[in-house]
């Protein structure tokens, strides 16, 4: 097994090759306007540094979200891209589960919360690292304070939020590492992933106008 992972749901754009046991080598960078311009050298750089090439790779893995719509389009068109060129399965996991499988939290409950922008956060809550007790879901951090009252909660979006997640613990951004490491114990469980499909919790901000005049050649 050697499968190579990527994730840009959140302002990371992370990179990590796993062997099914370990991580062989990862690269992070924040950047949440570049991603585009930064995966692909990143994803050259950890082959390079793992002295693996691309047709070595068995199995791709991204992250699918929720984050916003520009970014996280980036990570999953390049997975599907790599796993149609090498002919290998490409495995879908949420953000929010590697998140949470990255927290270092052994029990639970507890609450992952990425940063949404327009003052809201995506968010999930846990029994522990492997397994969710609610679906990703977008709100106001305020609307949600009785939901994750008194529990620990990890992601930039706690962190963002001190009055809501009174408890909020690094890591803040995905890391493709622990998205790998996740999809490995699920593959070994004979537990299929999931489908590379955009967890989308809202429309996008650029949309087509409504009532815009149209113009017919003469």
């Amino acid at each position: 097994m050697l499968l190579l992972a990527l994730d840009t749901a959140t302002p990371a754009v992370t990179v990590a090759l796993h062997d099914g046991e370990r991580v062989l080598a990862a690269s992070s960078q924040v950047d949440a306007r570049r991603h585009g311009e930064l995966l692909v050298p990143a994803v050259d750089s950890v082959l390079a540094e793992a002295g693996q090439t691309l047709s070595a790779v068995t199995g791709i893995v991204v992250g699918t979200g929720p984050g916003p719509y520009t970014g996280l389009r980036v990570g999953l068109v390049t997975a599907d891209t790599f796993g149609f060129s090498l002919g290998v399965p490409v495995h879908g996991i949420c953000t929010l589960d590697g998140l949470a499988f990255a927290s270092g939290i052994e029990e639970g409950p507890f609450v992952v919360a990425t940063d949404a922008r327009r003052k809201e956060v995506y968010w999930a809550r846990y029994a522990d690292p492997r397994t969710p007790l609610t679906r990703p879901a977008v709100d106001r951090p305020a609307d949600i304070a009785d939901d994750v009252a008194g529990v620990p909660a990890v992601g930039a979006g706690a962190l963002l939020y001190p009055d809501t997640f009174p408890d909020a613990r690094d890591p803040a951004h995905a890391s493709a590492g622990a998205l790998a490491a996740l999809a490995a114990v699920r593959l070994r469980a004979g537990e299929h992933p999931g489908p590379p499909r955009p967890l989308y919790l809202r429309r996008p901000d650029a949309q087509v106008p409504k009532n815009y005049k149209v113009v017919t050649p003469k």
